[in-house]
């Protein structure tokens, strides 16, 4: 039966006009994707060849024991560097900069997508879940940019798009041609849109000329059906593809929404949890591997070690930012997150989405007391902290652009107001609104700019295990002064921050191991802490500052 259907009947742009996508899917062209005048035979065999089954080849991991633990770097290929002059960032481009980052102090590095797209900039609509989207380049590059990458300690994680795929995914182009295709069953699809539903404030259901499907984020991008076998079978195989290639980890998009069970139950329910689990143990199958998840709901049940085993804690940005303003509800919640949260949550302040939040920059003001308190507090505190590129050199958001397209603008390597030393072309989109005041190049020379900061919290971080992954204890608040130890093995260190405008002075207890500390930031040049066996000792702390000690022999 199989053979005598499908040659009857094509899929032309006009028919995918009726699916509401016409202008997106034809689009798909651009990418050397032309799906026009395909006949149904061929949609399945395009969908077949794009789900072969992939085996496990582990080539293992040059990689230091607990890197995971140092700082990443979130990159959006797109808008960091351009290589070859077409004003648009590439896996080449990245690669130049990967000295730039290693002498950052950075450990780690989360690729926005960087697999072929429908959209061709966010990346979010994937089209082929085992190739480079065209303008980054090649599987050849993003091999070298594994290797170059690995060669100076850093890994690499790219993000995985689980929920969804894009409308001009060969494989949803097979499941719409009809209700009898094979794939079909592979995205959510009814025969009638259902009535009811709403999903973050609209009706998620695309109604199409042979049934509905459903499409939470957006009608280009469908909805996988999880609930499937076949489709678990299909991600664990593309796990494993860039696994193979030497990947270090994934960020898994939107790990809420994957399953959904009525309009009342669409959201982080139970199968959500035991699906991670399944695609988490996927990954333990290679050595040194990371995962993290963006989970909008209940993260740490998402960062439980059978689930995803880290997630980011996207609720503390904001508590974050407001303890850098001085304010004292928001103190006592960062001092006290880590007592009960695990250490493998991951912290951040802002990323590309604007939920998030803005751009650091935006959201102090462009005050660089609060900023540098703002990255003090999550680079020291538990957690693996993500820094979002341009972050550290105090970056804004593009002028004249809204939504999420003004944080994901191109880097500002260079105060050149046109290109920002990002490309010798025009742009993709307008740079930063401050790229002549805060860029990489003017700063790179000022021991005292936002950049020398942050390399220095971060070598600290890395020079001190007690502080990139040891516990937390004792932590206080002393009007508007938060104060920890950080203890690993015999190690320990001891970080106050005063985020007021006037110097306090306040009491500290001693370690649980007693001894002398040394002051190792901002300088050496400080006087010790001498601490008893059951002593406290006044400490003076300066306005809007930072003091970390470490004991003398581990200095």
């Amino acid at each position: 039966m199989e053979a005598d259907y499908w040659p009857r009947r094509k899929v032309t742009c006009s028919a995918l006009a009726a699916l509401t996508l016409l202008s997106a899917t034809c689009s798909s062209a651009a990418a050397g994707e032309d799906w026009a005048d395909r006949t149904p035979l061929s949609l399945v065999a395009a969908a077949r060849a794009a789900s072969t089954h992939v085996a496990v080849a582990d080539p293992g991991s040059t990689l230091a024991e607990g890197w995971q633990h140092g700082a990443f770097i979130e990159i959006f290929v797109r808008g960091y560097k351009d290589s070859d002059g077409d004003g648009i960032g590439d896996l080449q481009g990245l690669v130049q900069s990967l000295d730039y980052l290693r002498d950052l102090g950075i450990r780690g590095i989360w690729l926005m997508p960087v697999t072929r797209s429908q959209d061709h900039d966010h990346g979010y609509s994937v089209s082929g879940y085992r190739d480079i989207e065209p303008a980054y380049g090649s599987l050849a590059d993003f091999d070298e940019l594994l290797r170059q990458a690995h060669a100076r300690g850093i890994g690499v994680i790219v993000d995985y798009v689980i929920n969804h795929s894009a409308a001009a995914n060969p494989i949803f182009l097979a499941a719409s041609e009809s209700a009898e295709n094979p794939f079909r069953n592979w995205y959510v699809w009814r025969d009638v849109a259902p009535v009811g539903w709403k999903v973050m404030g609209k009706d998620p259901w695309v109604g199409t000329g042979n049934g509905a499907f459903l499409a939470q984020f957006s009608p280009s991008m469908p909805d996988f059906n999880m609930l499937d076998p076949a489709v678990v079978t299909f991600h664990k195989d593309n796990l494993r593809f860039w696994l193979n290639l030497g990947v270090d980890g994934f960020r898994f998009d939107a790990v809420p929404h994957l399953v959904e069970n009525g309009p009342d139950a669409w959201y982080d329910q139970p199968a959500d949890y035991t699906l991670m689990g399944e695609f988490r143990a996927v990954v333990d199958g290679y050595s040194r591997r990371y995962v993290v998840c963006e989970a909008t709901s209940n993260a740490i049940g998402y960062a439980a070690p059978d689930v995803c085993g880290g997630a980011f804690a996207l609720d503390r940005g904001k508590d974050i930012v407001n303890a850098a303003r001085g304010e004292q509800t928001a103190i006592h919640a960062v001092a006290d997150y880590f007592k009960a949260a695990p250490a493998r949550m991951a912290t951040m302040i802002s990323n590309h989405d604007l939920f998030a939040g803005e751009r650091l920059w935006d959201q102090v003001h462009g005050n660089l007391a609060q900023y540098r308190l703002a990255a003090a507090t999550y680079l020291l505190e538990p957690g693996t902290p993500f820094i979002y590129y341009g972050e550290e050199i105090g970056m804004s958001a593009a002028a004249g652009l809204s939504g999420d397209a003004k944080l994901r603008t191109p880097m500002s390597w260079t105060a050149e107001p046109g290109n920002g030393g990002f490309t010798d072309a025009r742009p993709y989109r307008a740079l930063a609104s401050n790229v002549v005041q805060r860029n990489v190049q003017s700063q790179r020379s000022d021991r005292h700019s936002l950049l020398a900061y942050y390399q220095s919290l971060l070598a600290l971080r890395n020079r001190y295990p007690s502080l990139a992954r040891g516990s937390y204890q004792a932590p206080f608040v002393k009007g508007q002064v938060l104060g920890y130890w950080r203890e690993v093995e015999d190690e320990s260190t001891l970080v106050l921050i005063n985020y007021g405008t006037r110097p306090a002075t306040v009491s500290v207890q001693g370690p649980a191991q007693p001894g002398r500390y040394q002051r190792v930031f901002p300088d050496a040049s400080g006087p010790d802490l001498a601490f008893g066996s059951a002593g406290k000792l006044q400490v003076l702390v300066p306005a809007q500052s930072l003091l970390v000690f470490a004991a003398a022999s581990k200095r």
